[in-house]
């Protein structure tokens, strides 16, 4: 796989909601069951009113729902360690503010603990409320051996039409996913990510928001690592599908299934660390696609630390001594890396004594190596994206020791950044790049992106990322999903449209059309025929792009379909039937909508339900890729002569259709499955050249050098070509 440069990436990154920084507060649709991760157990209610459940957020996140301690005894402290069973050997845990002082009265309070660097749940058999001072166990939980605590999950990679395909996505925590090298080609009108019930995508399923936390049609994807939240409190147990869905059409552009009870970590925001603002973002170096992202929350702030990384590199960022200067010596950072071969992340607490490497406790010196239990950066998550390492933080806004400055909220202060190797004790040596000149940031200022935004023009960044952070989403919240209704997308322009002849009732002497599929043909084709946006694909008859045919009362006439017959590729299955629906798509009408429409071929009833009859394998005419795009075609004519038709194996479905004294002087010939892919058939009493507008330019026929097949010769084909022409001056 290519690595992307570093702009590229960048650009691909600036997503508002990324891996486990759940930044976007959004209402929703779905209500959900409170998910803490894997339950360990119940702590033992031995002494001091001690209670709650701890549950495993990751390896090394602790959560403890409805913790409660009577505050009395003079010394308790959280306790893990790796012998049988608790005592005071084991290793004290800050507390959930990150303070090392003594325990204080909890009245069955939410609370999230981290386990101290090199620990996991893998290598501690207990957690515990310890009583240092007369050496008790207030109350404690057994860790089982082998105990499988929630890490990400890997699900397949998408596939599917216009382009969509991507890399395994990750289902990184319980309301993020990501998704590495999507691509998508941009062509249809009302394309987004979409999830639902059931292990493929409906009309019924719920928008999701992009990466910039919007939920518009998606614009073209080329390899682009994103990453997505679910909205408000919808979680990755409540969907069994996520995809590329066209609302507007009804079509699925690929999907993948997601497992039950995927065993992944819960989202920041169901653990309770919600931001009071949304986010910030600011490039700190270029070349390395080094950005900042920021949220204050409450007491703390949330940070995250994106960069290209060499192997054994690290990256760097903090606040200077002196608010008024951008100085290294005496600053407070945070040291950020993934380690690429054990995809482990890590974010220490630094304290800049001086700009060696840190001995004895001088130099640049994790602050556990100058002072005891004084670490006050949270690890939260990291993911390591094609080389790109993407590490998510929190601390405390005001200094918990001397070791810590204060992270202002009421005006700028000055902040120093490095990137530089790890030396052999997985410290930092001396910096490779770093900030050269002084530089100052607002942390509490109003939400602004100033980090580059997909595929938007520098001077149209700083209005798109205040719109992205800022704007609001239109969901329902509601306890009761309300149904959802069809989008129509806005009418098209119905100008430069292509001339198409129509297919006169005396040019067919069998009565027979052959209904294939093909490109809409650009601004020219189909949206400027109908005055209706397409979403890439319509109808061909007899070769030609959506014809208007004229047909004859009392007439036979035979419809040979090759429209796909793969039922479970949605987006390759296309029934065909003939309607007084211009629209078409019947089959994901509303009751209502079903009960104003008449169909007249191509569906037959059972039960009361219609059900489609003409379905045949398929046959797609295909443009030639080293021709221009269709938009350059002045005639339909031109265009019609770079396509191929290409069919799958199989045979085709046939509709027979007689039009009698009640079939309407106009019907449509549609797709039963999706909307808007045919065109207008005229009935007629009589086949008159005056009253059909026919004229010898308007003539369709074969290329005379292949005839067009029997019924027999079809039935036993294995593949048809059909070639229309049209004479010069269309």
């Amino acid at each position: 796989m290519t690595t992307p440069s570093p702009t590229l990436f960048s650009t691909r990154l600036s997503a508002v909601g990324l891996v486990a920084a759940v930044f976007l507060l959004l209402a929703t649709q779905v209500c959900s069951e409170a998910y803490y991760g894997k339950l360990i157990g119940k702590l033992s209610e031995l002494h001091h009113g001690v209670s709650g459940e701890v549950y495993a957020v990751d390896g090394r996140t602790l959560f403890i729902k409805n913790f409660a301690y009577d505050g009395e005894a003079p010394t308790a402290y959280f306790y893990v360690g790796t012998s049988k069973s608790p005592n005071g050997n084991g290793i004290r845990l800050r507390d959930e503010n990150g303070s090392t002082d003594t325990l204080k009265r909890y009245r069955r309070k939410d609370i999230t603990l981290t386990l101290p660097d090199g620990k996991t749940l893998n290598n501690i058999k207990w957690f515990s409320v310890w009583c240092d001072e007369y050496a008790v166990n207030f109350g404690d939980v057994r860790i089982p051996r082998g105990f499988d605590y929630p890490k990400p999950q890997k699900l397949a990679a998408l596939s599917g039409v216009h382009s969509v395909s991507s890399e395994p996505i990750v289902v990184v925590d319980a309301q993020t996913l990501l998704i590495p090298s999507f691509s998508y080609d941009g062509e249809a009108p009302d394309a987004k990510f979409w999830a639902g019930a059931g292990p493929s995508p409906s009309p019924q399923g719920i928008r999701i928001p992009d990466e910039n936390g919007k939920v518009v049609p998606l614009r073209q994807y080329n390899r682009k690592t994103i990453v997505l939240t679910l909205p408000g409190d919808l979680t990755i147990h409540q969907i069994g599908h996520f995809g590329v869905w066209c609302e507007a059409f009804t079509v699925d552009f690929g999907h993948v299934q997601i497992p039950a009870s995927l065993n992944v970590p819960p989202s920041l925001k169901m653990l309770g660390v919600s931001p009071q603002s949304k986010l910030n973002c600011e490039v700190l170096e270029n070349s390395q696609a080094f950005e900042v992202r920021w949220a204050v929350a409450g007491d703390s702030i949330v940070g995250q630390l994106v960069g290209k990384l060499d192997e054994g590199q690290y990256m760097s960022f903090g606040v200077s001594a002196n608010t008024e200067r951008s100085t290294m010596v005496n600053g407070d950072v945070v040291v950020a890396w993934v380690d690429k071969q054990t995809l482990q992340g890590y974010a220490v607490d630094y304290f800049l004594d001086a700009k060696s490497q840190c001995s004895g406790g001088r130099g640049s010196c994790p602050d556990t190596r100058i002072r005891e239990n004084s670490n006050s950066i949270r690890l939260l998550n990291a993911a390591l994206v094609d080389g790109y390492s993407i590490v998510t933080y929190q601390r405390p806004l005001k200094a918990s020791d001397e070791l810590d400055h204060q992270i202002l909220t009421n005006g700028s202060q000055a902040i120093i950044w490095a990137i530089g190797p790890l030396n052999e004790r997985q410290e930092v040596s001396f910096h490779s790049d770093y900030l050269k000149t002084d530089r100052f940031i607002d942390f509490g200022r109003p939400p602004v992106w100033n980090c580059p935004v997909p595929d938007q023009e520098q001077s149209q960044l700083f209005v798109t990322s205040n719109e992205k952070v800022t704007g609001t989403q239109e969901w329902v919240t509601t306890t009761k999903r309300p149904k959802r209704q069809q989008v129509t997308p806005a009418p098209a322009l119905k100008t430069d449209a292509w001339v198409i002849p129509p297919i006169q009732c005396n040019d067919t002497d069998d009565g027979k059309f052959y209904a294939q599929m093909g490109p809409t043909g650009g601004k020219h084709g189909y949206p400027a025929i109908t005055g209706h946006v397409g979403w890439g694909i319509s109808w061909y008859i007899n070769g030609l792009l959506i014809p208007e045919i004229y047909v004859v009362r009392g007439t036979r006439y035979t419809f040979f379909v090759e429209g796909g017959e793969d039922v479970d590729k949605p987006a390759l299955y296309h029934p065909f039937y003939i309607t007084d629906d211009p629209v078409g798509g019947y089959q994901h009408k509303t009751p209502e909508e079903k009960a104003k429409v008449k169909i007249f071929a191509g569906a037959e009833r059972h039960g009361g339900e219609y059900r489609p009859t003409a379905v045949g394998r398929m046959c797609n005419w295909l443009p030639d890729q080293n021709q221009p795009r269709s938009d350059e075609f002045a005639t339909f004519g031109a265009y019609q002569r770079t396509l191929t038709l290409k069919c799958d194996p199989g045979e085709p479905g046939l509709v027979v259709w007689t039009p009698d004294e009640n079939t309407p002087d106009t019907v449509y010939y549609q797709c039963f499955t999706h909307r808007y892919l045919g065109w207008k058939i005229h009935v007629l009493d009589s086949c008159d050249a005056e009253e059909t507008g026919a004229s010898e330019t308007q003539e369709v026929y074969v290329d005379p050098q292949q005839q067009r097949p029997s019924a027999e010769d079809l039935e036993n084909s294995s593949s048809i070509r059909v070639s229309s022409k049209i004479t010069h001056g269309h």
